[in-house]
């Protein structure tokens, strides 16, 4: 984790350099909804873009300015755009780039709203989607012929399966196709793909950005020319804008990522030690560092495959430490059972589609006591196997 990044210091000491406010080491909220100016010509010089003075909250705030540079820093981009959710940056980022008549290629096991979103916005707009396998994006050179936008995770929901980002980048660039990777599971302490070749990432902010699970948020990482194609369109026209106290919570979040991830680590490395030669688990997804290049760490969320003799509603009932919920990445430890997910009502969603186990529970390791928790996990799910 201790790489070095350009300027030669470690993304750690870039991410925990004190703001430069007028002494203040965090920077100062702007709680504004709006700034005015000293005179016409300042007024007419910033909406004639000759000047790029703060204008309005929904698309440029001081506080979420830090942030995103910041971010773009931390992802080596040149520059970022922050949104009120991860759905909010997702979005914003594919439809800034298709129009009808355009093809997707997206990766299996995504997200589940991110597959609703494709499905049910995308597809009936007249935008062409399909999915692929890991497999397909990296032994098919010309899978992404004719595709405007492939839409890659890695790793992917639920069952954590990772890509050669730099190889799928390569095969992209030969059909001009722009590739965008989900990179909330591994952070910029673990896998910067922009460095790989990819196009633009993101990320959903609310997960170990935050890390606090007192925020909802979304941020976008790449070029300034593709960063400036969402300002334009859809980050003013979507108005997903990210509010200047997210932003505030959002730094915040960035100046504990690396002890955080290191602890986050060290709790699953301990979980997938024991695991791995368990009675009662047949498959543990969590991909480990160097399992594909630029993978560099393993973050604290990842699922377990448990054998038919465990009651898993028990198990769930049983524990003291985990609690039942969505999201991940903050400071708790949780536990989301797959049959949850594929019971979840409304349209379709991945898990379903892409035929993920029932047998599947998928662990968020917080910061409590890597031994209290797996003492807890492991006396759970003895209390919940039939003999």
């Amino acid at each position: 984790m201790a790489d070095t990044m350009p300027g030669g210091y470690s993304i750690e000491t870039l991410l925990t350099a004190a703001a430069e406010s007028g002494g203040a080491v965090a920077p100062p909220i702007v709680q504004t909804s709006l700034f005015t100016f000293e005179n016409y010509q300042a007024f007419e010089d910033r909406m004639s873009g000759r000047s790029n003075e703060p204008l309005y909250t929904r698309v440029q705030n001081p506080t979420v300015a830090a942030f995103e540079k910041l971010m773009a820093q931390a992802e080596e981009g040149e520059a970022a755009v922050g949104f009120a959710s991860g759905m909010a940056a997702i979005s914003s980022t594919v439809l800034a780039f298709v129009k009808p008549g355009d093809r997707i290629a997206c990766i299996e096991h995504v997200y589940p709203d991110a597959y609703r979103l494709l499905e049910r916005m995308l597809r009936p707009f007249g935008v062409g989607v399909s999915y692929h396998s890991v497999e397909e994006f990296q032994t098919d050179p010309d899978l992404l012929k004719g595709v405007k936008l492939a839409y890659l995770e890695s790793p992917t929901s639920i069952v954590f399966k990772t890509l050669d980002l730099g190889l799928v980048a390569s095969h992209a660039k030969k059909h001009g196709t722009i590739t965008v990777v989900d990179n909330s599971w591994a952070t910029p302490l673990f896998q910067r793909p922009l460095t790989l070749g990819i196009d633009i990432v993101l990320h959903s902010a609310s997960k170990y950005l935050s890390g606090h699970s007192d925020t909802v948020a979304g941020v976008v990482v790449a070029s300034r020319n593709l960063i400036d194609a969402i300002r334009d369109l859809t980050l003013p026209l979507l108005g997903g804008k990210l509010a200047p106290f997210e932003a505030f919570l959002l730094t915040r979040g960035l100046r504990t990522l690396g002890p955080r991830m290191r602890q986050h680590q060290a709790t699953a490395n301990l979980f997938v030690d024991h695991l791995s030669n368990h009675p009662h688990v047949s498959v543990v997804h969590s991909p480990g560092p160097n399992i594909v290049p630029g993978l560099t760490g393993r973050s604290g969320l990842l699922s377990v495959a448990l054998n038919d003799n465990v009651d898993i509603p028990n198990l769930a009932d049983s524990l003291k430490l985990f609690r039942l919920g969505v999201s991940w990445g903050g400071f708790e430890s949780l536990i989301l059972p797959a049959r949850i997910g594929l019971n979840q009502a409304g349209e379709k969603n991945s898990m379903q589609r892409f035929g993920v186990s029932d047998r599947i529970v998928r662990l968020s390791l917080g910061l409590e006591d890597p031994d209290d928790l797996w003492a807890d996990f492991d006396a759970a799910l003895s209390k919940s196997a039939r003999t």
